[in-house]
């Protein structure tokens, strides 16, 4: 295994923060723009390495809102605070899961490709959950996200 580079992102206001790291270039990430009311509204543009790690931390916890929709399957994290959307995580029995907006980084990356329109509608939430296991990247707990 190579050595993973870290990426840091995060909110406007400074109350939540992740690092994503990872041993791919930002070239070689995957960038998705998924059609939901929600991630169009946001402007969000996901990515994920599943042999990456993404930390999430709530500097001021109380600034922390999560939000579910739809099939409920995993809390989409949003600062209170200025609005800004950071990433989403899922817990599966075999772990907890994750994505960030790649427009939260600081600074976003060089060379990050443009995203692939993507629609997850009409999935079961089986197979949303087995999707996102193979794609997003794990979550490393601290306890504060």
């Amino acid at each position: 295994m190579g050595e993973r580079n870290s990426y840091p992102g995060g909110c406007h206001c400074g109350a939540l923060s992740f690092t994503f790291r990872t041993e791919r270039a930002p070239t070689e990430w995957t960038v998705r723009a998924c059609q939901c009311t929600f991630c169009r509204a946001h402007d969000a543009l996901s990515t994920s390495d599943p042999q990456g790690e993404i930390e999430f931390a709530a500097h001021r916890p109380e600034a922390l809102q999560r939000y579910q929709f739809g099939q409920r399957t995993a809390d989409f994290l949003l600062c209170r605070e200025c609005g800004v959307y950071l990433g989403a995580v899922m817990d599966l029995p075999e772990g907890r899961y994750g994505i960030v907006n790649v427009h939260a980084f600081k600074p976003v990356p060089e060379g990050v490709p443009g995203p692939a329109p993507m629609s997850y509608e009409g999935e079961s939430s089986a197979d949303r959950g087995a999707r996102r296991q193979q794609r997003w990247s794990p979550v490393k707990s601290t306890g504060r996200s």
